[in-house]
C-alpha cells in the first residue's frame, strides 16, 4: 500500500528532515511511527498524503508515485486515504452528521447512499445516538470519533492518523485505539504517529522508529523506546 525508496525531503531553509528513507507497508498492516521531538515523524506522515514531496526518491501510496503527480489529481489520490489530526479540524457550525456527510458530498454521491455511508460509520465508532450533536456539545474523545468516522467514510485502502491521542485522556485514549483497531480488523491499513509510550508498549504492532531522519529500527512488534 505504501512504498518509499531513498526518500529525502530537504525544506528550503536547508533543514533535512528526511534522510534516506526505504520502507514498505503491506496492505491491512497496522503501522505505528515513533521517535523523538524533530526526529522527521511529522515529514514521513505528510508525505504520504503529498502535504509535502520528496526532495528525492520515490513514494507511491495506492499505486500514485506522490513525487510525479500532477497538481490536479492530488484531491483524487487523497480520496483513497483518511486522514486523522490531534485536533480534529472539525466544522464548528456543522453537525456530526454533516460533518461526516460533507466528504461525500464533494465527490456528489447520492442523498441516500450518502445517509447509509454516514450512518454505518457513526454505527462504527458507536455515536449513532450524537449525529445531531454539533462538535462543541461533544467530549474531546467524542469528537476524535467523529473525525475518525469523517476520514472511513469513503472505505479509505489507508487511514493515516497524526497524534489521534495527543490531546485526549489516558481513557479516552484506550477507546479510540479500540476504534482503530476495529477498523484495521476490517482490512484497513493504518499507519500511526504517536508520542504514546503506553499505548505502543500495550497494543503491540509494528514500530517504525525514526531517528535524525533516518529509519533506527523496524520492528514487527516493537516497543516505543524512548523516554517521553
Amino acid at each position: 500500500m505504501i512504498e518509499m525508496k531513498d526518500v529525502w525531503k530537504t525544506y528550503p531553509n536547508g533543514v533535512m528532515a528526511i534522510n534516506g528513507i526505504d520502507v514498505s507497508i503491506s496492505k491491512g498492516e497496522f503501522v505505528y511511527v515513533v521517535g523523538p521531538s524533530g526526529a522527521g515523524k511529522s515529514t514521513f506522515i505528510k508525505l504520504m498524503y503529498r502535504e509535502e514531496k520528496p526532495t528525492k526518491g520515490t513514494v507511491v501510496v495506492n499505486g500514485y508515485n506522490l513525487g510525479q503527480i500532477k497538481e490536479k489529481r492530488i484531491p483524487i489520490m487523497r480520496r483513497t486515504l483518511g486522514i486523522v489530526f490531534q485536533d480534529f479540524k472539525l466544522l464548528p457550525t456543522l453537525s456530526v452528521y454533516e460533518n461526516i456527510a460533507f466528504a461525500l458530498e464533494v465527490i456528489e454521491e447520492s442523498p441516500s447512499s450518502i445517509k447509509r455511508s454516514v450512518m454505518n460509520v457513526l454505527d462504527i465508532v458507536k455515536l449513532k445516538n450524537k449525529a445531531r450533536f454539533l462538535p462543541h456539545e461533544l467530549s474531546g474523545g467524542e469528537q476524535q470519533r467523529v473525525a475518525i468516522a469523517r476520514a472511513i467514510v469513503n472505505n479509505p485502502a489507508v487511514l493515516i492518523a497524526d497524534e489521534p491521542t495527543g490531546n485526549l485522556d489516558p481513557d479516552t485514549s484506550w477507546g479510540i485505539m479500540k476504534t482503530l483497531e476495529e477498523i484495521n480488523n476490517r482490512g484497513t491499513t493504518i499507519v500511526m504517529a504517536t508520542h504514546n509510550k503506553e499505548i505502543v508498549n500495550t497494543i503491540r504492532k509494528r514500530v517504525i522508529a525514526i531517528e535524525s531522519g533516518r529509519i533506527a529500527r523496524d520492528e514487527a512488534k516493537g516497543g516505543y523506546g524512548y523516554e517521553r
